[in-house]
């Protein structure tokens, strides 16, 4: 009981009924902080991860450039892995029937055929970007015309004898030249199993060593064409099938075109013309028919053929044919032109024919 009169009685009244509070408070915080305690303390099971595993690609590997081929051979036209520095050979072989097959003529950059005495063709090889140890040959004599042709292209004239009128350019104009007659025999050598004088041979080895001891320049300048893959002939007429003809008429050179290889495939009288060491028919890249003016001047039938004055001519590639003309240009070399522009080549070996003009151009060259 409390009353207000006893002053003791209410003080003893409000302490208890403080206490009781605070013991109700206390309980409330236990249990609040046990549920807390409960619910922190919790394990929560262990769950698989069912998402799917998605592989990372590699970065992608960008292609390594592909660096344009640092040396180019400046009569084909050709990559390759060296700079094309030595000094051509222009060798004359021999082309009469008992010296076919010939050796070393895929490996001649270019290869001119032209006229001798008697009806029958010589070809000036022209040696500069290939390496190799194939026997050259069979190699027969000189004349003016063939000495143009080769020195135009700075090459060291390889020959077996000369005209007169040969011997006196050779002699007197200083020019640079190995003649297995005259100043060179120790470079040449003749095989047996032909007759003399169609088994005279050499090598580039040889020939080097013998233009050495001459002290001819090894490097010279040596002049440069234009090539291209599309060539020049797109707007030409159809040649897969391409007939010459000199002067014999039982001498008769033809090509036909393998479309897969872009190659021109050289025949004689019908029949394959084939290097003798490999068996391989000759081929070319481009074919290219020159008509010059030719002049017997002796009982020997000798000839000067004028490869000054310019002329027709026809170039032959990728299966088609474009009539042109040909010049000697300010560099001293035959160019083919159209509408004030030279002509490029595909790039590869070039065959040049060099053909009379009588009775007319067009009857020594047809194609179709």
């Amino acid at each position: 009981m409390v009353t207000r009169d006893n002053g003791g009685t209410w003080f003893r009244t409000s302490t208890i009924t403080l206490f009781v509070l605070m013991l109700l408070a206390a309980g409330l915080l236990a249990g609040c902080g046990g549920n807390a305690n409960a619910t922190n303390n919790k394990t929560e099971p262990l769950t698989e991860n069912t998402d799917p595993v998605v592989p990372i690609d590699p970065p992608a590997v960008e292609p390594e450039p592909v660096d344009p081929p640092s040396f180019i051979a400046p009569l084909t036209g050709l990559a390759l892995p060296t700079e094309p520095v030595q000094r051509p050979f222009a060798v004359m072989v021999n082309n009469f029937s008992a010296a076919r097959p010939q050796s070393g003529l895929p490996h001649a950059d270019m290869v001119w055929e032209v006229l001798a005495e008697g009806g029958i063709t010589r070809l000036v090889a022209i040696f500069q970007s290939d390496n190799f140890t194939d026997p050259i040959g069979p190699i027969r004599s000189n004349r003016p015309y063939l000495i143009r042709i080769g020195e135009a292209l700075g090459g060291v004239l390889v020959h077996a004898g000369a005209s007169n009128d040969g011997y006196d350019v050779l002699q007197h104009q200083h020019k640079a030249y190995l003649d297995e007659i005259t100043n060179a025999g120790s470079y040449f050598y003749r095989e047996s199993f032909r007759k003399a004088p169609h088994n005279l041979y050499s090598n580039l080895e040889k020939l080097r060593e013998g233009a050495l001891k001459k002290k001819y320049d090894q490097t010279v300048t040596i002049p440069t064409f234009p090539f291209s893959d599309a060539g020049a002939t797109a707007a030409g007429v159809p040649a897969a099938s391409v007939n010459l003809n000199f002067l014999l008429k039982d001498y008769k050179v033809s090509y036909a075109y393998d479309e897969a290889t872009k190659l021109y495939l050289r025949s004689i009288n019908g029949e394959p013309h084939t290097d003798l060491t490999t068996g391989d028919q000759l081929s070319a890249t481009n074919l290219v028919v020159l008509g010059a003016k030719h002049k017997t001047y002796d009982d020997y039938g000798r000839l000067e053929v004028n490869l000054e004055s310019g002329g027709p001519a026809v170039l032959i590639q990728l299966g088609k044919a474009v009539e042109c003309t040909w010049v000697r240009s300010d560099d001293d070399v035959i160019r083919l032109m159209k509408d004030g522009q030279e002509l490029p080549f595909v790039p590869g070996k070039t065959f040049y024919h060099i053909v009379p003009l009588s009775p007319t151009f067009a009857g020594h060259v047809s194609y179709s």
